[in-house]
């Protein structure tokens, strides 16, 4: 009878108990750190762009602010509202939190290195439907979601919550559906492998050794992609879970020190969650770019030397650390300069555009597939495909767009009845439009006072303000 394979054998490989806990810990501690940074980064993007120095007294480089704020939540008062349902209230927090942490836990962050004898990846573990484990675990980040604001005694934060769940469940739906494609061209959903496939250069110039990322091969999952994730964070200009006009802090405004502290390091633990899923998937990981990727038009002669230290296996989570802060610089630049959406143009953009767009690339690719199997892409068929497809393109825009311009003007202009109106009518009072005049003020009119016209000088019928003031 063969003996049992160790647990650290069936999920993690061959890495040994104690070669996964230096993992674990890694992992941890770059994710706290990593976080304190982006806060950092963030504030002086924006004020770059805005034209402020942004945090530049505490600590080198103003580096000690981010910090600093961190602390703050951390002894700050923690305190419960009356009324809320104390273990809802504390188990939310910590749900959302355990989640953002978990999904790194299959990120390949570098390639092949030995550490004391025992050759293993910059990974923690590697799952064979890694990629769903990511969406899994993203989605358990819901529920504490769901649950502040269910636990809590504000309506602002039951709104927010609401808000906040179907915002995230419409583009997860975009956002699964875009990974669609790059598993039905890599035939796998480990993540270790889908960066791997990255590595093969395009068909289309072999000679030039570029390198085959799938934000080039399957653009418009890459860009469906970048859209949900900006969503998936509720990172503006979709941060509409906490918006201050209406929702003050949405579903977190019961939440005060460590517990909220818990939900902002999850915030930006997201954004670098999705940065790293977009970076694995559509630009080839920890591999370097072109022309520094290993086989290159440089990898040979003077460059060979250097060509081998950048894309030794040590230095691989320096390209895909790089790779995921300028995902990161999208997040704070779309921040710094897009107003926020309106709740039904989001929803639109999610349901109407961004799901049949994706179900029909889909469709497009598993063609493409199969055609290419089966020997049916000819010149002629691509030719032919291609007009079609563009035919039908230019056709959806001006049609579709003409109506859909027609129908938002329609409805834009509300229908208004000069004269007097009831402002209880809805059964709420409501402001008059212009031409409209409220019953009670119908018989104000405007007179000149001593003789002379006047702006804002009212008399009011049977009544004459010259008369009582003498």
């Amino acid at each position: 009878m063969s003996p049992i394979a160790p647990l650290e054998s069936a999920i993690f490989g061959q890495d040994p108990w104690w070669l996964v806990l230096i993992k674990v810990v890694i992992v941890f501690v770059f994710l706290l750190t990593f976080t304190i940074f982006n806060v950092w980064y963030e504030r002086r993007v924006v004020g770059k762009m805005q034209h402020r120095l942004g945090p530049i007294m505490n600590g080198p480089f103003g580096l000690g602010q981010a910090l600093g704020d961190g602390m703050k939540c951390l002894i700050k008062e923690d305190f419960r509202p009356h009324g809320t349902d104390k273990w809802l209230f504390n188990i939310a927090p910590f749900l959302t939190g355990t989640a953002a942490f978990t999904a790194w836990s299959v990120m390949p962050i570098g390639g092949q290195v030995t550490v004391f004898g025992h050759t293993t990846h910059l990974q923690l573990t590697d799952l064979p439907m890694g990629v769903l484990f990511v969406l899994s675990i993203a989605s358990i980040g819901i529920y504490g979601i769901v649950l502040a604001g269910w636990s809590s005694t504000s309506e602002y934060s039951l709104l927010g919550s609401i808000r906040s769940t179907a915002q995230m469940i419409s583009y997860e739906i975009a956002m699964g559906l875009s990974l669609v494609a790059v598993f039905l061209y890599t035939g796998s959903m480990s993540t270790h492998d889908i960066v791997e496939a990255q590595t093969q250069p395009l068909g289309i110039l072999p000679v030039l050794g570029l390198p085959g990322w799938y934000a080039l091969l399957l653009f418009p999952s890459f860009f469906i992609y970048g859209i949900s994730m900006v969503a998936e964070t509720n990172r503006a200009p979709f941060d509409l879970v906490e918006c201050e006009q209406e929702l003050v802090s949405g579903y977190i405004t019961d939440y005060s020190g460590f517990r909220y502290a818990i939900y902002f390091l999850a915030e930006y633990i997201n954004m670098a969650t999705v940065s790293g899923i977009a970076t694995t998937l559509f630009l080839g990981g920890y591999h370097a770019p072109w022309p520094l990727n290993d086989g290159s038009i440089l990898d040979r002669g003077f460059f060979s030397p250097v060509i081998d230290v950048l894309n030794h296996g040590w230095f691989s989570p320096v390209w895909f650390l790089i790779k995921v802060l300028l995902l990161i610089f999208v997040f704070v630049w779309l921040r710094g300069t897009l107003p926020r959406f309106r709740y039904d143009q989001f929803m639109n953009l999610g349901w109407r555009w961004l799901l049949p767009i994706n179900l029909a690339w889909i469709v497009l690719i598993a063609l493409v597939q199969t055609g290419r199997d089966q020997g049916w892409l000819t010149p002629t068929v691509l030719i032919v495909a291609g007009v079609v497809a563009l035919a039908a393109l230019i056709i959806l825009l001006f049609v579709g767009g003409e109506e859909e311009e027609v129908r938002s003007e329609v409805s834009r202009v509300p229908t208004i009845e000069p004269g007097v109106f009831d402002p209880y009518a809805g059964g709420y009072p409501v402001p008059p439009m212009p031409g409209q005049i409220v019953p009670e003020l119908a018989d104000v009119v405007v007179a000149p006072v001593g003789g002379e016209a006047s702006e804002g000088a009212l008399t009011v019928s049977g009544h004459d303000p010259d008369k009582e003031g003498a």
